[in-house]
């Protein structure tokens, strides 16, 4: 990691710093990381980015799994990163604890809801970081901030003592500043070993390319021609329809998703909520007002359609194949000028959705790629690889920087 010019105060990435040092020895000896603020470090309140949830909970007894098992591979934990109230936003603004520096894109949003991992890593002030993905929530901020960002297979790394939003969507994210270190992180979160193979073939999904603006669109297709450059042959454009049971359109995955996750959203903290009576900013209220007006009654629908995507998905995309999408379709959007949070149109959060939400169905591992650039400003090109093949697309972003980012 290079020596970061940014201080903390000037990041504003953090809750509050420390000095936690390693357990044990191992892979990542030397090494330093951040931990989201919805994951417990033990003698510290897990505030989950607002004020009358840090003061309505209890200061946390024991460390995450993920954490003990970071320290116990030799890294140390430098502090709590901030975080969008309870993990709900994909823009990285607290009203209560302001924003994380984006350092590429100052005027821009670092992406949320992970956004203090994020902007740590980005400003060089940790070797990784730990976030959260439920919805995007590691790999937007990893576009926005021009750094590798990684979605595991769900299931696959604990949850314990990682505060819930969505459970059947929720993961833990890992944000770095190689995909070297990415790859030896998630090492060990996922306890496997080393996997050595090259792609298949890649599909570069036509539909996801459609949702970009124009030149986001043009930036990440360049970067598809480098990828095809490397990988030949392999690399193809392929419709969602041949892999998704006739479904091309990503907005009903979309909108399958957000039933999903509202209602489990609501199972998870609605009764907190009711009776707390918690203060929240503007956006994050709105987000949570949307969710109590869910109709339950669609949750059973959506649950079978979601299905139906994960096993048609599962059964169609082979060992050692690869999706392509943009990571997100647009750049970053500038601070204090929140996109409207709808679930349906052509909008910043159903285009953002309908990509991220492909992964979170189909329970697919997923890295963004910090190898585009539209105007200096950073966006991120993600490939996704078949359930529980986490250690496959390691290796392929490994092969991805050593040729593309050296």
């Amino acid at each position: 990691m290079k020596r970061s010019t940014i201080t903390v105060n000037e990041s504003n990435a953090f809750v509050t710093t420390f000095d936690l040092p390693p357990t044990g020895s191992g892979s990542l000896d030397g090494l330093c990381f951040a931990v989201k603020d919805v994951i417990d470090v033990a003698g510290c309140k897990t505030g989950c980015g607002n004020p009358t949830w840090r003061d309505s909970h209890p200061t946390a007894v024991a460390h995450a799994v993920c954490v003990e098992q970071l320290l116990r591979a030799g890294a140390s934990c430098v502090g709590k990163a901030i975080c969008d109230e309870l993990a709900f936003s994909l823009l990285g603004e607290n009203y209560f604890d302001g924003t994380p520096l984006n350092p590429r894109a100052p005027d821009r949003v670092p992406g949320g809801s992970s956004s203090g991992s994020a902007s740590a890593v980005a400003c060089g002030l940790v070797d990784f970081a730990l976030g959260t993905d439920t919805a995007g929530s590691s790999r937007i901020p990893a576009s926005n901030c021009g750094i590798w960002g990684f979605r595991p297979s769900h299931g696959f790394i604990s949850l314990a003592g990682v505060n819930p939003l969505a459970p059947s969507f929720d993961t833990v994210g890992v944000l770095a500043h190689s995909a070297d270190v990415l790859a030896r992180t998630l090492r060990v979160l996922l306890a496997i070993s080393v996997s050595a193979s090259e792609p298949k073939t890649i599909h570069v999904i036509q539909e996801a390319f459609e949702l970009a603006d124009p030149d986001v669109r043009q930036g990440l297709l360049e970067s598809v021609r480098c990828v095809r450059n490397l990988f030949g042959g392999r690399v193809r454009e392929t419709s969602l329809r041949d892999l998704a049971a006739d479904d091309k359109d990503l907005a009903n995955w979309a909108e399958t998703f957000c039933v999903i996750q509202w209602a489990e959203i609501n199972s998870c903290l609605g009764a907190w909520i009711a009776d707390a009576k918690p203060k929240f900013g503007p956006d994050i209220a709105g987000s949570f007002e949307l969710t109590s007006q869910l109709d339950r009654r669609c949750v059973a629908d959506a649950w079978q359609q979601r299905e139906e995507y994960f096993r048609r998905l599962h059964e169609v995309l082979e060992s050692n194949e690869l999706l392509c999408i943009p990571t997100t379709p647009a750049l970053a959007p500038r601070k204090g000028n929140p996109p409207v949070r709808t679930s349906r149109g052509s909008g910043y959060y159903p285009r953002t959705l309908a990509l991220t939400s492909l992964a979170g169905i189909a329970r697919l591992p997923q890295v963004s790629l910090p190898i585009v650039d539209v105007g200096g400003i950073p966006v991120g090109l993600s490939l996704l690889a078949r359930h529980g093949q986490d250690d496959f697309l390691l290796e392929v972003a490994k092969i991805i920087e050593k040729q593309l980012c050296s």
